[in-house]
Formats: C-alpha cells, sequence, structure tokens
C-alpha cells in the first residue's frame, strides 16, 4: 500500500451529501477499510485539544437503488479560531478519506466546504493521503553520493503516480492552493515521507526478506544489539514517564522542542481506548539502562513510527537499530503492509544537517515518498488573506 487508504468503495455517480456523524459511526467506516492515516482518526481529535473537532460522513444513495443511502467517506475536521474573531481554519490532517481516484472530485469537495462555510470556517486546509513520487533506496543513495544532486527532484523516480498528478491538477482547477513544507502552519504535516513495505508481488514479506532487504551497517548493528543482550519489550502507560525523559533528554541533545508529559498521556489513552492495539510503546535496555524508546501507532495494514528517543550513554549497543527491528517484526506479526518511517526532507546535499536522517531510514532498504502536499482553499479571501500574511510573518 502506498497511502494510509485502500482501495475505495463503489460510489455512484450522483452528488453526495457531508454531515456531522458520531465518532463511533466516523470510526466503524474506517474499520471497512484497509488504513487511514492515525490523523483521521477520531481519537485524534482528542489528542489536540487545542482545536475544536467533528466527524464528518459522505453520504450517497445506497448501492442497491432503495431508498436508503450509505456512508461512502468521512473526514475528521480540527477547527482553529482566529483570536477575537468567531472564524475558524478547518483543518483536516492527512484527509479527508474520500476516493481520490474518482475523476469528480468536486463533487466531494464542494460539499464538504459548503460545509465547513455554514460552520465558520474561513478557509480549508487539507492534505490528501495520494502519493505523486517515490525513489528507491538504491536511487537515494546514489543521489547523496553524487555532488551534481541536491535535491529528490533531481533524481528520475521510481514511480509518477497518475492518481497523483490527476488529483494535483483538480484541485489546481477547482481553487486550491498548495503550501510550502517549510515554514507554514505550525500543524503542517511533512510531505516526504519513507517507508518500508511489506509486501512484495502482494505477498506479506518474510522477516529473512526485510532483513536482506537492509544495507550491511542496519544488518550488523542490529546483531550488535542482539549480542550486546539488548532487550526490546512492549510498556504500558505506566512506562511514559521514563519515555518521556528519555525522550527530553534527546530533545536537548539534537535542538528540538520537546512536547510535554501530559501530551503523550493524553495520546496513549485516547488511542487506546479505540482500540487496544491502536499505540504501542517500545522500551530498549541494556543491563537495565534504558537506551532507547519509541511509540508506534497502527490504523490496519499501515503503521508509523510516530516518537522515538535514545540516550547519548552506550551508543555503541545500537539500542535505535534493536528497537527499530522489533517495531517492524511487530509490523509484519500484525499484518501490515507499510511501515511508515514518517517525514524526511527532499535534500540529498551531503553537507545539509538533514541528511543524516535520511541516510539512516535509507539504510532499511525501503523508498522516499512524496505525497501531494497541503491545500488551502480561501472560503473569506480577505480573512484568509490576513491569516496567510500572519502566518508568512511568523516564518
Amino acid at each position: 500500500m502506498s497511502h494510509p487508504s485502500s482501495a475505495p468503495v463503489a460510489v455512484p455517480v450522483t452528488p453526495l451529501a457531508v454531515r456531522v456523524v458520531s465518532a463511533e459511526e466516523h470510526l466503524d467506516f474506517l474499520r471497512s477499510r484497509s488504513s487511514a492515516s492515525f490523523l483521521q482518526t477520531p481519537a485524534w481529535g482528542a489528542v489536540k485539544s487545542e482545536w475544536r473537532h467533528e466527524s464528518l460522513g459522505w453520504f450517497a444513495p445506497a448501492a442497491d437503488g432503495g431508498t436508503g443511502e450509505q456512508m461512502v467517506g468521512a473526514a475528521l475536521v480540527l477547527y482553529r479560531q482566529l483570536p477575537k474573531v468567531k472564524r475558524y481554519l478547518a483543518y483536516l490532517p492527512e484527509g479527508p478519506v474520500i476516493d481520490w481516484g474518482d475523476q469528480d472530485l468536486a463533487r466531494w469537495l464542494t460539499p464538504l466546504t459548503a460545509h465547513l462555510k455554514r460552520s465558520g470556517a474561513f478557509g480549508v486546509r487539507m492534505g490528501p493521503p495520494v502519493v505523486t513520487r517515490r525513489w528507491s533506496a538504491a536511487s537515494v543513495k546514489e543521489g547523496i553520493a553524487d555532488a551534481a544532486v541536491r535535491r529528490l527532484d533531481d533524481l528520475v523516480p521510481l514511480e509518477r503516480s497518475q492518481e497523483g498528478a490527476r488529483v494535483v491538477s483538480q484541485l489546481h482547477e477547482l481553487g486550491w492552493v498548495p503550501q510550502a513544507v517549510e515554514g507554514g502552519f505550525a500543524a503542517g504535516q511533512p510531505q516526504y515521507n519513507f517507508h518500508l513495505p511489506l509486501v512484495a508481488d502482494g505477498r506479506p514479506r518474510t522477516e529473512e526478506e526485510v532483513l536482506k532487504g537492509m544495507n550491511q551497517l542496519w544488518r550488523r548493528n542490529i546483531k550488535k544489539a542482539d549480542k550486546a543482550g539488548v532487550e526490546v519489550v512492549r510498556g504500558t502507560a505506566a512506562d511514559l514517564e521514563a519515555f518521556h525523559a528519555l525522550y527530553a533528554h534527546t530533545a536537548e541533545r539534537d535542538h528540538f522542542t520537546p512536547r510535554p508529559l501530559s501530551y503523550f498521556r493524553t495520546m496513549v489513552e485516547a488511542l487506546s481506548a479505540e482500540e487496544p492495539d491502536r499505540i504501542v510503546l517500545h522500551l530498549a535496555r541494556h543491563e537495565g539502562d534504558l537506551v532507547a524508546a519509541t511509540i508506534s501507532i497502527r490504523v490496519g495494514t499501515h503503521v508509523w513510527y510516530s516518537y522515538g528517543a535514545s540516550s547519548t550513554e552506550k551508543r555503541d549497543v545500537r539500542g535505535s537499530n534493536a528497537i527499530q527491528w522489533a517495531m517492524i517484526r511487530d509490523a509484519l506479526a500484525a499484518g501490515a503492509e507499510v511501515y511508515d518511517m514518517r517525514g524526511i526532507t527532499d535534500t540529498l546535499d551531503s553537507e545539509d544537517p538533514h541528511v543524516g536522517l535520511i541516510q539512516f531510514k535509507v539504510g532499511t532498504g525501503g523508498e522516499a515518498v512524496e505525497y501531494a502536499g497541503e491545500w488551502d482553499l480561501p472560503i473569506n479571501k480577505a480573512i484568509y488573506k490576513a491569516f496567510d500574511l500572519y502566518m508568512k510573518r511568523r516564518g
């Protein structure tokens, strides 16, 4: 699977209606599909407590021609209020969950926009979960080694998605505006990600095949961790404090702003309540010392490596590789089709500090994936323009 959605349901070519649905209806729809982004689950609304949220459903006449109707799409909408005015940015992260392969996206997006306008939105932001291009690990590796190659754009992709091109073209025609990946809205999702496919030729890959696809350094480090006696176990909510202490240590070392412990508590509580195995905490220990800790999330056949932390001490025991391998094995055992290592930048410049992250992920033998990115639709042009200017000045 290339992206966190599955084969579309058969939707009659008729006008679609959009209305608010319950969290249960929303979740039932997602369960009927192979997967969807975890950012589109009802539980994610509880995690983003600073936003108001609602679940929406798309409805079409029943496929059997009767008088009933069927739910054919769903979305989690997050509303962020502008200071001092009752106007909102409506944000659909990595969504909505609709049939992006439809030749006529207007019949999905027009009723959505009408609903959001009635709800006070001055603009809409969404991130279609549609892949536009992919690059193999071998190609990316060669690109990093080639001084003439600076970005993924400089490489011939393994695949250009026709569906991705069609979606991008239709969004332009419908007045949607693509957003910059960097320096944009704080809630923005990465346009480039790194995936490790767990199926090949329509069948699940074995652990041996996945290992064989990794580079020599990854295989050596996994063996090294095993020999050193690194143990990886699943944690519980009681281990969150230990995870967070290591995560805060990692943030200080790697110069990023950590999220508070309360954020992770809310996340574990909300996602676990939705599905018992939705979110998993992994802990890697060496002789009793916590050397790495991670959080993974699974929706159907898609597993995301969501957060990670590692100690500065004992890096030689390769706890980070051991914990990744444990998560990949768990994903294989759960029948997942994609192990998603989340965001990368598009830089392949060996002098760029971000390239180290890509090199680490490339070692798994997966592929770099470009999504359609995030798009805005201004509804109230004057307010949207003021908002856009504010965000650009904020940088």
